[in-house]
């Protein structure tokens, strides 16, 4: 049945979310005139869009039932759709994002649901999803989606940005709902979740998404508590807590303006260490980074960001002493665009991982520019930079250079005392991979089963990833492989101090000491690395004595490392408690090299080095 509109009385409200979705808000508001009632009000909320949505939406103001405002700011999708329910003067509330789409008796099947049923809290219904496929309730692995959904009026609201940051709606709100009452089916398919790139669940699952993807998008200068329901909880609030609470450091006499330009990777709050020493810091960072590449607004501050749209300008208003360009090869194009730019700024290029990749992804002209025509380069093993030696120019040799690992942490997550050893109370050997279990197969771990060597493997998130090799492994070790959650650098200390030893990437070089033949195994140096050491972890690894292995070279070189052939091998020396103790002591004496701030020192003088050499035009 069709009702007259009314403006005064409208049945259904419905709440339109949107940001930076222009183009799709014709089809949406479309599909909601469209529909088979239309007692119904709209409420477009616009979350500080970027593009011409008031523009778009300004044609549909002429009906009395469309209303529009627009958020001073960007403020995430929990505080306009709280903008919504404070603004909705129905009985019921519906969602329509303004990328989805209704079918036309879509509010009609909804609201007849949740007249049928009294006691219930919300109805919803079926959805088509990714373009032709189709569920009756939730999608798997998804949350019920807003367009699916109508609730009866209610004094909840959603979580907002400040309390968490997830693509679970169930946690913002759906849950609250229902334990207030139960939820109906219509049983019927009435709308589209649309797919494209520029969802937001995309945006905020790794491995596609993540937190640092999510930052950018939107501009988050303040710490988050984050966790989308594909990936690790994250807690930057109190994480960055202290750091945030520290007051600025004064700038010393010499102090240097450095422009950061790339990215951070892993540990991005290590360049801390440069501001704590009275150097200024500002950053110019890539575009759609990976999860795990760290991009501004960077959540522990000190940092001040460029404008990406005229990055140009900017730094020739700056004229920074140096430019520090940084890190994967995700960040090669840009940082190999801005040297090209010809800026007359001292330009370093710091490379950690990975110049097979560039290869492959078509991005090795830009690599081998950044490293023939930067002023300076930083390298992350020395073997990193022999090999480099044999595939760049001739001239590339005459570029000034250091050695320094581009992950390290910073040296406060080193802090604490070692906790006791499992070992010590149940006598069985007890190892830990924090992170990926690269070079170890599920074999592997039956052969450490038969020496009585537990394996504990660290990350939620990447037992998603690892599940075929978890029930391999289980199958045969089921009482020696154990999972654990992710571990923060807090608590890594505590933590991962428990273990006899941990585990680095373990494989077979094939490179048999010629450099030229090395691969990336053989030239990384794991992140985990750092980690095992702040644990004062003996670091296993293959015996690959006779090549050219960056980690293995290292960990001979400060007496860290434990080399095995084998697992029957790895356990014999693992009970040979003298030996395993004194590296122990080692690893304990020599860990401040795996910091960043053991470092920073030289750093800076090679930055304020190139900097002279070629000083700022």
């Amino acid at each position: 049945m069709t009702l007259a509109p009314s403006a005064d009385a409208p049945a259904i409200s419905v709440l339109m979310p949107t940001y930076g979705q222009a183009r799709f808000i014709a089809a949406a508001i479309g599909s909601l005139l469209a529909q088979a009632r239309s007692d119904w009000e709209l409420l477009v909320v616009d979350d500080g869009s970027p593009d011409d949505t008031a523009a778009v939406v300004a044609p549909y103001l002429a009906d009395p039932r469309i209303r529009y405002e627009r958020l001073p700011a960007n403020l995430g999708l929990g505080a306009a759709l709280n903008v919504g329910l404070d603004r909705a003067r129905a009985p019921r509330i519906a969602y329509l994002p303004s990328d989805d789409r209704y079918w036309p008796d879509h509010l009609d099947a909804l609201a007849a649901r949740l007249d049928a049923e009294p006691a219930a809290t919300l109805a919803y219904s079926g959805v088509r999803h990714h373009y032709n496929r189709r569920a009756d309730g939730a999608i798997a692995g998804h949350s019920l989606q807003l367009v699916q959904v109508m609730h009866r009026s209610t004094d909840a609201r959603w979580l907002e940005r400040d309390e968490l940051v997830t693509d679970d709606l169930g946690r913002m709100l759906w849950d609250r709902l229902l334990a207030a009452g139960p939820a109906v089916a219509t049983g019927r398919v009435t709308c589209e979740w649309v797919d494209h790139p520029g969802q937001l669940h995309k945006l905020l699952r790794e491995p596609l998404g993540g937190l640092n993807a999510f930052r950018q998008r939107f501009a988050v200068p303040h710490p988050l508590r984050f966790h989308s329901s594909v990936g690790n909880a994250v807690d930057e609030v109190e994480h960055y807590r202290r750091a945030r609470e520290r007051p600025p450091t004064p700038r010393a006499r010499d102090g240097l303006t450095i422009l950061l330009v790339g990215e951070l990777a892993y540990n991005a709050d290590r360049v801390l260490a440069l501001e704590e020493r009275g150097h200024s810091l500002y950053g110019l960072w890539m575009k759609d980074p990976h999860w795990y590449n760290t991009v501004g607004p960077l959540p522990f501050g000190r940092v001040r960001d460029l404008p990406r749209d005229d990055w140009r300008t900017m730094i020739r208003a700056l004229r920074p002493d140096v430019i520090y360009a940084l890190l994967n090869w995700q960040a090669v194009p840009f940082a190999r665009e801005v040297l090209a730019e010809g800026t007359g700024v001292p330009f370093v290029w710091h490379f950690k991982e990975g110049p097979f990749i560039c290869r492959e992804r078509g991005t090795w002209e830009a690599l081998v520019d950044l490293h023939t025509r930067a002023d300076g380069l930083v390298y992350s093993s020395p073997e990193m930079r022999e090999w480099f030696a044999t595939v760049l120019p001739a001239g590339a040799a005459a570029i000034p250079s250091r050695i320094l690992d581009g992950d390290l942490p910073r040296r406060e997550w080193f802090a604490g005392e070692p906790s006791p050893r499992l070992s010590q109370a149940d006598g069985a050997l007890h190892t830990v991979v924090p992170g990926r279990p690269i070079g170890l197969h599920p074999h592997h771990v039956g052969e450490l089963a038969a020496e009585d060597v537990h394996l504990h493997f660290y990350g939620d998130f990447t037992h998603g990833q690892w599940r075929a090799w978890i029930d391999s492994a289980r199958a045969v070790a089921p009482r020696h492989l154990h999972l654990h959650a992710h571990v923060d650098q807090r608590r890594w200390v505590e933590e991962f101090s428990r273990y006899d030893a941990g585990w680095l990437h373990f494989f077979a070089s094939g490179n048999d000491g010629d450099i030229g033949r090395a691969d990336w195994d053989d030239l990384n140096i794991p992140a985990r690395a750092a980690t095992l050491a702040a644990a004062g972890l003996p670091m296993i690894q293959r015996d690959n004595d006779g090549a050219r292995v960056a980690s293995q070279n290292l960990a001979r070189r400060l007496g860290v490392g434990v080399f095995a052939r084998d697992m029957p091998d790895l356990a014999a020396q693992l009970r040979d408690t003298a030996r395993i103790q004194a590296v122990r002591e080692q690893v304990w004496r020599t860990r401040d090299e795996f910091t960043f701030d053991r470092h920073a020192d030289d750093l800076l003088a090679f930055l304020g080095e190139v900097a002279r050499l070629r000083p700022n035009a």
